[in-house]
This record gives structure tokens, C-alpha cells and sequence, in this order.
């Protein structure tokens, strides 16, 4: 039977001091301790591994060779218990998040790193996705929560508005618009624009807010895949509508530019379950997210002048009018 430890720690000593006085004031132990623990490991093994005369305390070759695989096994225990100290601060856990790529792009990886830093033992899981399936998680408690585009409530579902963020026209680098002035949507001749498909909740919002405009729209093509969205209006003349939110950072293939006369809003809110509270781990986790989405959200905050808006082109100049003889 192989001994503890507690026994181990006392055999090594007693090992190293050759003394089991000596062995009992390095370990906080009585003498009479470390000789019952010695003599109980002895018994486990079946073999003597100090020999006893007169008082004096020598290991036996056992002893020597089990002396060594003594020092393996401690050392592999002061290897593990350091392994672990940095968990033990912060919450433990684990959280199931659900995420737009609005969110993933440049909100996610900021609020990730400093949470996983300041709480290293809970397991953090992000499944981006698109507004349907990621509320269908949320409802079925796959998620612990999700943040989506604004809909209709429904049946075993807790909401919240969590941000509102302006949309935006993104367009390559050599489009005939200076970047983040605000753009009247109506002023852009021959637009095509690359839409997610009808299923997506965004979808509606801007057509209806094209339609309501006198928009005109020469081509459209369907995409539900953001980062091929983008890189294809980066290598192309097409250009595509999306959150403010996720063009917070520039890309240095993009040009970004508000929508104005009228601006297009997209309401984003935080869905859990309503059956369970949320945990601990995750309120952190949502708190820190909204706290990076109001700042990254600041940028829409304080437009550019009106005069430095790009609208329709301008009027040429009127012929003055004959003078009469009535005064304005």
C-alpha cells in the first residue's frame, strides 16, 4: 500500500534531516508522529527504509531508492497546486452566449480578453448567428442570453433594449464619398447593395425605410455572410447597409458613412429565458459588453456639422429677380 503525502512529506524529511526530531520541527509534527507515520509506510510497503541504532537514523538502500521517487512525486504536486492558483480568483462556471457578427467584429474581442484575465475558471462559449435560430437557442435554454434586432415579444422570452445604433452605407475605399460624412441614401445614383436575405430581421427595416424614402435601388444581391459581405464590397462598386455598432473600427479598405435625412436606427436588445435567473458569471459578462457598446457606440454620438453632409447635389444658382417697385 503506497503512503500519503502527509507520509511521503515525513519520509523525505526525515530522509534529508536523518533525524525524526529534526524531521518533526521542519514539518510541524511530534517525533512520535513521524515515527508512526514512517512505521506505517514501512508496513504499507513491506520493506524497512531506515534502519534504528542507537538512536541514530540511516536510510536503508530502499530508502535511498525510494527517496527519489519521493522527490518525482512532490515536485509533479507543487507543479499542479501552481498550475491551478491563477484560477483561483473571480467566478467559476460556465456561460453559453449568443452573438450577432454586428457584435463580433469589434465589441467581442476587447470584453473577452479582460473577462477571461479577471475570471479564468469559467468556461465562456460564443455561437454567432443570425436573429432567428440565436432566439430559438434563447427560448429553448441552450443560451443563457443572446443580443438581437428588435422584434415582437414572445412566449418564454425576457427582453430589454441593450443598444441603439445608427445604420450605415459602407462602400469601397475608392467610392465618390468622403468617409464618415452623413449620406442621404437618395443621393447615391446607380446604388447596389448587397442585403441579407429575407429572413433576417434587418431586411425589412431597410427596405421600408428605402421605400419610404424614394430610394433607388439599381441591383440587389443576397448575402448572409458578414465577412464575405465585406470583403466583397472592399473588391467591388457595390456597397451594403450595416450596424454602426460594427464599423466602430475602421477597416482600412472601407469607407463608412452615416444615413441621414432621414437617419435609419436598428434597436438591438438582450433576450434571456424567462424561466431562470441569469447566473452570476453572465451578468459580468453582459455588463462588460454593454459597458464596451456604449463606448464603441460613441462614435455615431455627435455628427458631423450639416454642412458637411453629402445630400442631393445642389440647385444651380436661381436668375435674380426684376425689381418692382414693392419692397420685401
Amino acid at each position: 500500500m503506497a503512503g500519503s503525502l502527509r507520509d511521503i512529506r515525513l519520509f523525505v524529511a526525515a530522509y534529508e534531516e536523518r533525524s525524526f526530531t529534526a524531521a518533526a520541527q521542519r514539518e510541524h509534527a511530534t517525533q512520535s508522529g513521524v515515527s508512526q507515520h514512517i512505521r506505517k509506510l514501512e508496513h504499507g510497503l513491506g520493506v524497512n527504509l531506515f534502519s534504528r541504532d542507537k538512536g541514530q537514523v540511516a536510510p536503508t538502500p530502499a530508502g535511498d531508492s525510494y527517496y527519489q521517487r519521493c522527490i518525482d512525486v512532490l515536485r509533479a504536486h507543487a507543479t499542479a497546486t501552481n498550475t491551478v492558483k491563477p484560477f483561483a480568483g473571480g467566478l467559476d462556471g460556465q456561460i453559453v452566449i449568443g452573438l450577432m457578427p454586428t457584435m463580433t467584429r469589434c465589441l467581442l474581442a476587447p470584453v473577452l480578453s479582460a473577462y477571461a484575465g479577471a475570471h479564468p475558471n469559467t468556461v465562456v462559449r460564443i455561437v454567432e448567428g443570425y436573429s432567428a435560430p440565436l432566439t430559438q437557442q434563447v427560448r429553448s435554454g441552450e443560451l443563457d442570453f443572446a443580443i438581437v434586432p428588435a422584434f415582437a415579444g414572445l412566449p418564454g422570452l425576457k427582453s430589454r433594449l441593450f443598444l441603439r445604433t445608427p445604420e450605415v452605407l459602407v462602400s469601397a475605399l475608392d467610392a465618390d464619398v468622403a468617409h464618415m460624412v452623413p449620406v442621404s441614401l437618395g443621393a447615391v445614383r446607380s446604388l447596389k447593395l448587397v442585403l441579407p436575405s429575407k429572413v433576417n430581421t434587418r431586411r425589412q427595416s431597410i427596405e421600408t425605410y428605402c421605400g419610404s424614402n424614394g430610394v433607388e435601388i439599381a441591383r440587389v444581391i443576397e448575402m448572409d455572410a458578414m465577412m464575405g459581405t465585406l470583403d466583397f464590397v472592399a473588391r467591388s462598386d457595390w456597397r451594403t447597409i450595416l450596424p454602426g455598432i460594427m464599423m466602430a473600427v475602421d477597416d482600412p479598405r472601407l469607407k463608412v458613412n452615416p444615413l441621414c435625412d432621414p437617419p435609419l436606427l436598428l434597436d438591438l436588445v438582450l433576450i434571456e429565458p424567462s424561466r431562470r435567473p441569469m447566473s452570476k458569471a453572465a451578468e459580468t459578462i453582459l455588463a462588460m459588453l454593454e459597458a464596451e457598446a456604449v463606448r464603441l457606440n460613441a462614435r455615431w454620438d455627435a455628427p458631423p456639422p450639416a454642412s458637411a453632409r453629402l445630400t442631393q447635389p445642389p440647385r444651380p444658382p436661381s436668375k435674380p429677380r426684376a425689381k418692382t417697385g414693392h419692397r420685401s
